[in-house]
């Protein structure tokens, strides 16, 4: 790896702890760009994941004024979330690296897709706590199924989890978005952290992008956890989709 491509992913790090922090999808900016360098999509899939765990960890931290008070609704989710993961990862690698290639095409695109529409999906759930529509102050067998769900896709892939995850929680949950943030924040850490262990055990890892994505994403997470909400979000998405079409077409 030259100084060069090193420096373009702890750049793209940082923007991707930033964003994954603020509301999700980091691995938009950071996958593509390992792609557009010529890392092979399954290498540069598992070197991203494990590289985005010090980030999620940072942005937990970051969060963690909102996390009070919320132990008993952890200990349903994270277990749901942990096993999610698990199988994510576990099929990531049971499956040809050629279904990854074919596959992660379709799952880029719903990301984007997921991406463009996160500002109407936030509006709807806005909508539902203002229409006074009945929810749950805990956690029910419906949120743990699509928590589980969530993981699995975040384990396999991991983009747009965050917004999945923020939509599912807004949807069932009747609390403050910024609560339900950080509690989307430790979900994803359990995931992508669940999902490096399977992957440094069990498969090839480049450490030096590892290193360089989670130096990059630490930083990003702070920066997520203290500026995000003043972020321009339509710069934001901008950016994200621009990255991600970039990707799609290099491996179209």
């Amino acid at each position: 790896m030259s100084i060069t491509d090193f420096c373009i992913i702890l750049v793209a790090g940082m923007a991707a702890g930033t964003i994954n922090t603020v509301v999700g999808s980091g691995s938009l900016i950071t996958f593509p760009t390992l792609v557009a360098l010529g890392y092979p999509p399954l290498l540069a899939n598992v070197s991203n994941n494990i590289g985005l765990v010090p980030g999620s960890v940072s942005g937990v931290y970051g969060y963690r004024r909102e996390l009070v008070g919320q132990r008993a609704r952890l200990r349903r989710l994270v277990p749901a979330s942990l096993l999610g993961g698990l199988s994510g990862s576990t099929l990531l690698l049971l499956l040809p690296s050629t279904v990854f290639q074919k596959v992660v095409v379709v799952l880029i695109a719903i990301a984007l897709v997921l991406v463009i529409l996160q500002p109407t999906l936030s509006r709807r759930v806005a909508a539902r706590r203002a229409s006074g529509v009945p929810r749950h102050h805990d956690v029910t067998a419906g949120l743990l199924a699509l928590v589980f769900a969530t993981g699995v896709y975040g384990g396999y892939f991991g983009a747009a989890q965050g917004i999945i995850l923020i939509a599912t929680l807004g949807i069932f949950l009747d609390d403050d978005l910024q609560r339900l943030n950080a509690t989307k924040n430790v979900l994803a850490m359990t995931v992508n952290a669940v999902a490096s262990i399977i992957f440094i055990t069990r498969t090839d890892v480049d450490w030096k992008v590892v290193a360089a994505i989670a130096i990059g994403s630490t930083i990003g997470g702070q920066i997520g956890a203290r500026v995000g909400r003043r972020l321009n979000p339509k710069v934001l998405r901008a950016v994200i989709v621009l990255v991600g079409l970039t990707a799609l077409v290099r491996l179209l």
